[in-house]
């Protein structure tokens, strides 16, 4: 008896959530933009701990009240996987520490140049940490981005002083934070994930601030440490309605960039963040005047056609195969 051929699997479910992949992905990096312009923009009147605190108490009301209920129940935040969870709000908690300090002295275009080391992390881990695929042209890709972050923040520029360390341990933390998030996704929802990281946010920066909140390490004469150790302040009213504007984004930006992870590939959601690039340089200018020069304008031309080229490569592979995901899907 001839055996009845199985059908195929279909290839449009897989193509639909790599595009709401690229979509959570697009809309968590402007978000992000947007909260970075925020944090610099208060950088020079309060302590990065407390812009945290606040942020993160804020994002964890969010969260709690929109997205664990759009995601399922509120029965989805038990979990066996505490530790799990925990190690991986701390990693984020370190990425973006380190990244924020930077603002104080940095522009944030070349804070966010360098920062974007980050994706290209991501791009090779997914192969070493998670058994993915990534082919010889989106290597080459990834090389050429890595060439034109180099180029915006050239050796010997302003870019190369002790502050530009801290978005390179950023990067990495957050590549690391990303591939946990991956690897997360087995068992956890999206708010799952960004509940516990705003839970370890509170934690974390209270802790801080029983520390150092009451300014008794200040005055350093360092724009980076300051920011760090400067006392609590209460805001004003228009800065308080920043601050909970910054929650809202940021917690609207976890969801998004874990729901990016959890649906596609780390190596093909990564280059799509690199959005956030040219948004930092527009940022820069429209607000702070930090115009790039020529060479800076070569590099970010350089990351943006990488981009375009791994997008095109992305969607060829797409129409001829069917995504290998390696992780199971949540209904």
């Amino acid at each position: 008896m001839t055996a009845r051929p199985q059908p195929k699997p279909a290839a449009g479910g897989a193509l639909a959530s790599n595009l709401v992949g690229i979509l959570c992905a697009t809309g968590a990096a402007t978000a992000f933009s947007l909260n970075d312009v925020a944090i610099k923009y208060l950088s020079g009147d309060y302590p990065l701990h407390q812009i945290i605190f606040l942020r993160s108490l804020i994002a964890i009301t969010v969260t709690l009240a929109v997205f664990v209920p759009l995601d399922g129940s509120y029965r989805d935040l038990r979990t066996d996987r505490l530790g799990f969870h925990l190690m991986r709000g701390m990693i984020v908690v370190c990425a973006n520490m380190t990244f924020y300090a930077a603002l104080a002295t940095l522009p944030l275009g070349e804070a966010t140049a360098i920062y974007f080391v980050g994706p290209l992390f991501i791009t090779a881990l997914s192969v070493v940490l998670l058994g993915e695929t990534v082919g010889l042209r989106r290597w080459f890709a990834v090389l050429i981005g890595l060439a034109g972050v180099v180029i915006v923040i050239r050796p010997g520029g302003r870019a190369f002083q002790y502050a530009a360390l801290l978005p390179l341990v950023a990067a990495f933390g957050y590549s690391l934070f990303q591939i946990t998030t991956r690897k997360l996704g087995l068992a956890a929802k999206a708010s799952t994930m960004s509940f516990y990281v705003n839970l370890v946010f509170i934690g974390f920066s209270g802790m801080v601030g029983l520390v150092f909140g009451d300014g008794r390490y200040s005055g350093t004469g360092n724009a980076n440490l300051e920011f760090l150790l400067r006392a609590w302040t209460w805001p004003p009213a228009g800065d308080f309605a920043l601050l909970a504007a910054i929650g809202v984004i940021g917690s609207t930006g976890g969801y998004l960039v874990s729901q990016a992870y959890r649906q596609s590939q780390a190596g093909l959601i990564a280059p799509f963040e690199y959005i956030a690039l040219p948004l930092a340089i527009f940022w820069s200018i429209m607000i702070w005047g930090d115009w790039p020069d020529t060479v800076a304008w070569l590099g970010i031309a350089l990351i943006a056609a990488a981009g375009f080229y791994v997008l095109y490569r992305e969607a060829a592979l797409g129409r001829r195969i069917r995504w290998k995901t390696p992780f199971r899907r949540e209904r």
